[in-house]
């Protein structure tokens, strides 16, 4: 039966070029340029906003009550922690909130969001988990990874910070949760659907590169 797993399998080189891109690279090396974390931050803030809007459309595109309270746990967790944790985060990095708020928003960014939103709104929720699960799972692997390079710097690592967001365990918890539901969904499919999810699944990976590269080359 597919599960997530053969979701990577299926894009292991865009999957692997995503993990292992050279902005998390320069990042857990401590090498990465601040401007280029800086400008990345800000970005995420507003990718947070639309992450949000993602959520909203899942609670519309959940079918009983228990799919829709387990939709707007994830959206209250966004909307009501993770935005202010994020504000306040970037503070530490010297970024107001007035620039968060004032920003224009990168071609990358818009272009991964709102592919996640358009894939939303034209299939059903799994679809749309799909399209989150290289943010929702990745970020975690990202983690996992980086701490099994021998090139990794831990002590004095100035985004030293970033890195254990994404070890949490919570965010293990949270990042566990969702590759059971997706395996649990994934089970009951035909080839011909796991096609159609694998695309966008690859899509999503590729789109996640191009956040990374934005990040590196502070491109709008």
């Amino acid at each position: 039966m597919p599960a997530f797993h053969h979701l990577i399998e299926s894009c292991q080189v865009d999957w692997d070029n995503y993990i292992q891109h050279d902005f998390i690279q320069q990042l857990a090396k401590g090498i990465l340029d601040k401007s280029c974390f800086q400008h990345y931050l800000k970005q995420d803030y507003l990718f947070l906003i639309q992450f949000s809007r993602a959520w909203g459309l899942a609670i519309y595109k959940s079918r009983n009550f228990f799919e829709i309270r387990q939709t707007l746990v994830s959206l209250k967790t966004i909307v009501e922690v993770e935005l202010d944790l994020h504000i306040k985060y970037c503070q530490q990095w010297d970024i107001t909130e007035h620039e968060l708020i004032t920003l224009p928003e990168a071609t990358a960014n818009m272009a991964y969001t709102r592919y996640v939103l358009d894939i939303g709104q034209q299939g059903g929720l799994l679809d749309l988990h799909i399209a989150l699960a290289p943010c929702l799972i990745g970020y975690g692997m990202i983690v996992d990874w980086v701490k099994q390079q021998t090139w990794y710097r831990q002590h004095n690592n100035p985004y030293q910070s970033w890195i254990e967001m994404y070890a949490t365990k919570e965010f293990k918890q949270t990042m566990q949760q969702e590759i059971d539901w997706l395996n649990q969904h994934l089970e009951t499919i035909d080839h011909r659907r796991f096609q159609q999810l694998s695309t966008i699944f690859r899509n999503a990976t590729k789109l996640e590169i191009g956040f990374w590269q934005m990040g590196l080359d502070k491109s709008y």
